[in-house]
């Protein structure tokens, strides 16, 4: 069952293929944007997904973070996710990712339950 207030942890360690450089989103061998806000969505979605029911999902439908500090190759990257507003099918987390020398990004995240079968039928263009 969702609940406000339930937490979820995830983390990634800093290597060639997560920093700036490899995402083109910068030119630097430091953990990349992209990288830090794919990490605050996979612990999103992986803490609410054992609460919903056989054949629903979530998907990402807003992220408004800043990334504050950089990571070097070989640090630990960790984020935690809190959910803080139930509105129906919408979802609203905050997150923080941190790394050993402190807080690396932090904003929200909103998602959106959703039925998963009719969902990849949308993609696809099939009714």
């Amino acid at each position: 069952m969702l609940e406000i207030g339930m937490k979820g942890n995830a983390e990634t360690v800093v290597t060639l293929d997560n920093t700036a450089k490899a995402f083109t989103s910068g030119a630097l061998e430091v953990f990349a944007t992209p990288a830090m806000i794919s990490l605050m969505e996979e612990t999103c979605w992986k803490m609410i997904q054992p609460e919903l029911e056989e054949g629903l999902g979530s998907v990402g439908t807003k992220v408004d973070v800043s990334h504050m500090a950089p990571s070097a190759i070989g640090s630990t990257v960790m984020c935690e996710a809190t959910l803080i507003s139930i509105d129906g099918r919408k979802l609203v987390f905050e997150v923080v990712c941190s790394d050993e020398n402190g807080m690396v990004g932090m904003g929200t995240h909103e998602r959106f339950i959703i039925n998963n079968e009719k969902f990849m039928q949308k993609a696809t263009g099939h009714k």
